[in-house]
């Protein structure tokens, strides 16, 4: 009876274990011909100018054989990251054995065992999910590859396939993205650092921290020698070696956002698979110089009204006795590049900063700003009589900004904003999106402001009431009382007031309008009819909700930078709605034609009304809120600032552009600040963007463009009409 129950309990058991096998394994890969398959091609995504910006697909990177990988590279690799690589089988146990006692000794994960053949099957084919059935098919799957790769094979596919961090999937891009040249060309000090990089690319990466990054490489070395790859001579010569880092101003990261912004339309339209492996090319709208421009424009912006916020400290400590440990790493800077640095030394007007292996003074004309200081618990403190002492101490981990980068090097201070901000851009004429930023850095958040921020845009929203006024038969010098006045409703009353608090009598629409008056706006509206306000709102293409109450006239509605700007293009296209266009077509291997969006031009108020308002919103920037948008060529545009100073706008354009700019804390309880309007804090932004996006574009003035439908004394009149009320 007993050896009944006992082969009863044995099938049970094998029972449940080819279960268990079967529920792990069903979903394992082939790898039968593994070593002939070849990376499959992804779609390649293009610039409007032709240049390549992006690739969706499963492995990224530039493909080089294992025989133009240096030799040293291969060893520092094995060495930091499989020691016995040549000589296991897929699973090192001896390497997991002493893994799990260094874990036990120090109570924690500390030491991971898994081989290089290892980490390529969970690269290739596994989720990066930790659980135990993970692991088991790692396993599998690791000692599957060994047994139908050979060695030089898994290396050539781990190498071309591991992440460096930056973007860079490869070697043959990490050297280029960290060095600037092709990996056939890299030294041994140059192996060790990209060696260095593979267990933690954030945490190792020069760019982001580089004493980490500098005793990581030793560490790298100190193994190569251990295990007998170099020699001691080689390592110290190696270890003091000067290494030049290449410059990461101007890379795919530029692009990030939009390139989301384009994979998620693609979605719409294809299935995954064709998207990642299909060979598909898609052409965008996209102005590469415009792109870059408005990348540059933002942060730099962001970073000044941060600055004007107040100084929140140092953000690290390190030890000066260790940094002082001499480290051959060098970067070559460009002005205006932003680093993080080290104080070694602190006086009362200069401090000596080393960033990027370079040392350079900090003057104190160039951390004035620093004087306002936000401690811990957001209480502000204003040093009167300001010395750098009072905010730095050798050891501090600032960032900083290469201001002189001469025969000697000149830092001014910087600090990474807290507060966010979205740029968008597009051609009025045809829908074509020319730019698009959703926030300070696509690595610090990939939330895309420019399309999925839903924010107030205050008084950016005003032209649409103005222009209602203007389709009803009012003229510019109509004019409208800025008096008090309250409305009840219900148990609540609303009493609108002006920015300044003040009130000015009787005044023209074009003066309201070019100071951003509140009171005559509502007053406005409620001659208007709040209805035909949002009936002409939606015309021109907002598809928001937008509430039917007088708080309308003020932008009490939440919407995009997109959706907003591309309602500005109804005035600057002569009254024609466009649908913002990212894509232009695309088309697979063969070149044939799978998706196409052409240019959609709807008329939806007439020229006569865009043209007024356009003129209206000329003066904003010639003398009104919007001064700081003035680029020395014809412009009109429209400042915005939302309750409490919690959104700043400015929406602006040319006949050739149209641009928005929103700031604000993507926490929406967040004040910019009293006085941070959209006039002072988005309008420089928009202008630095403009000036740079439009250099190789002649100054256009608007005119009116008339419709075939309306009659040419018609078009006399109201030219006749603006004319005048403009002087």
């Amino acid at each position: 009876m007993k050896f009944k129950l006992i082969i009863f309990i044995i099938i049970i058991l094998i029972a449940f274990l080819a279960g268990a096998g079967f529920a792990i394994f069903r979903d394992i890969p082939s790898i039968k011909d593994f070593d002939k398959v070849k990376t499959p091609q992804g779609t390649k995504v293009y610039a409007d100018d032709g240049t390549l910006i992006g690739e969706f697909k499963i492995q990224k990177g530039i493909y080089v054989s294992i025989k133009q990988i240096p030799k040293h590279l291969i060893d520092a690799v094995i060495a930091v990251e499989d020691s016995r690589f040549w000589k296991h089988k897929g699973i090192d146990y001896i390497g997991i054995g002493r893994a799990l006692v260094t874990d036990i000794l120090h109570m924690q994960l500390k030491e991971g065992g898994s081989t290089i053949t290892q980490q390529l099957a969970k690269i290739m084919f596994l989720t990066p999910e930790k659980t135990i059935s993970r692991k088991i098919k790692e396993a599998y799957l690791a000692i599957k590859i060994e047994r139908e790769l050979s060695k030089e094979k898994i290396l050539e596919l781990y190498l071309n396939n591991v992440y460096f961090g930056h973007g860079a999937y490869g070697v043959e891009m990490a050297s280029k993205i960290y060095f600037g040249k092709s990996v056939t060309n890299i030294n041994l000090a140059e192996a060790a650092l990209l060696a260095a990089l593979i267990k933690a690319p954030n945490a190792y990466s020069p760019y982001n921290d580089l004493v980490k990054a500098k005793q990581r490489q030793e560490t790298v070395l100190e193994r190569m020698e251990k295990e007998e790859l170099i020699t001691p001579q080689e390592r110290k010569r190696a270890s003091s070696q000067e290494i030049h880092l290449s410059s990461l101003r101007i890379s795919t990261e530029n692009y990030n956002y939009f390139l989301e912004f384009v994979r998620k339309q693609l979605e719409e339209n294809f299935d995954v698979d064709k998207i990642y492996k299909g060979n598909l090319r898609i052409y965008t709208t996209l102005d590469t110089n415009a792109q870059i421009s408005a990348q540059k424009a933002l942060q730099a912006g962001l970073r000044e009204v941060d600055k004007r916020i107040g100084w929140r400290g140092p953000i690290g400590k390190v030890s000066i006795k260790n940094d002082e440990k001499e480290q051959k790493v060098a970067f070559s800077p460009s002005q205006g590049d932003i680093a993080k640095g080290i104080v070694l030394s602190v006086t009362n007007n200069q401090a000596i900063i080393k960033a990027r292996g370079l040392k350079g003074k900090l003057n104190l004309q160039d951390a004035q700003w620093a004087s306002k200081v936000i401690d811990s618990s957001g209480k502000i403190k204003t040093f009167k009589n300001f010395k750098l002492t009072d905010i730095l101490s050798p050891g501090d981990i600032i960032m900083v900004k290469f201001k002189s980068v001469g025969k000697e090097i000149v830092f001014s201070l910087e600090q990474e904003p807290e507060i966010e901000g979205a740029l968008v851009a597009l051609d009025p004429q045809n829908g074509y999106i020319r730019a698009m930023v959703g926030g300070y850095n696509f690595q610090r958040g990939e939330f895309n402001r420019a399309v999925y921020a839903k924010r107030q845009p205050g008084s950016s929203f005003k032209p649409f009431v103005y222009a209602t006024a203007i389709e009803k038969g009012f003229t510019p010098e109509n004019t409208i009382l800025d008096e008090p006045i309250s409305y009840r409703t219900g148990l609540k009353e609303w009493t609108p007031s002006n920015y300044d608090g003040e009130f000015w009598g009787e005044i023209t629409l074009r003066r309201a309008l070019a100071f951003s008056r509140n009171v005559p706006t509502v007053r406005l509206a409620e001659t208007l009819r709040v209805e035909s306000i949002i009936n002409l709102a939606k015309r021109a293409g907002i598809t928001s909700e937008m509430p039917a109450d007088l708080t309308i006239a003020l932008g009490s509605l939440s919407i995009s930078p997109l959706e907003l700007t591309s309602a500005f293009a109804v005035f600057a296209n002569g009254g024609k709605k466009i649908k913002p266009i990212a894509i232009k077509y695309v088309t697979d291997a063969t070149g044939k034609i799978l998706l196409q969006n052409e240019p959609e031009l709807q008329e939806t108020i007439s020229p006569e009304v865009a043209f007024t308002i356009t003129n209206m919103l000329k003066d904003v920037v010639t003398y009104g809120t919007g001064t700081r948008a003035n680029i020395g060529r014809p412009v009109a545009g429209k400042t915005g600032t939302s309750n409490d100073f919690k959104d700043a706008w400015f929406i602006g354009y040319t006949p050739q552009l149209v641009a928005g700019v929103w700031v604000g804390y993507d926490d929406m309880r967040k004040s910019l600040g009293q006085g941070e309007a959209g006039g002072r804090v988005s309008a420089p932004i928009w202008a630095q963007f403009m000036k740079e996006a439009l250099t190789n574009k002649e100054p256009q003035d608007f005119v009116l463009t008339v419709s075939e439908s309306s009659e040419s004394s018609k078009n006399q009149e109201a030219n006749k009409n603006i004319n005048q009320s403009t002087n």
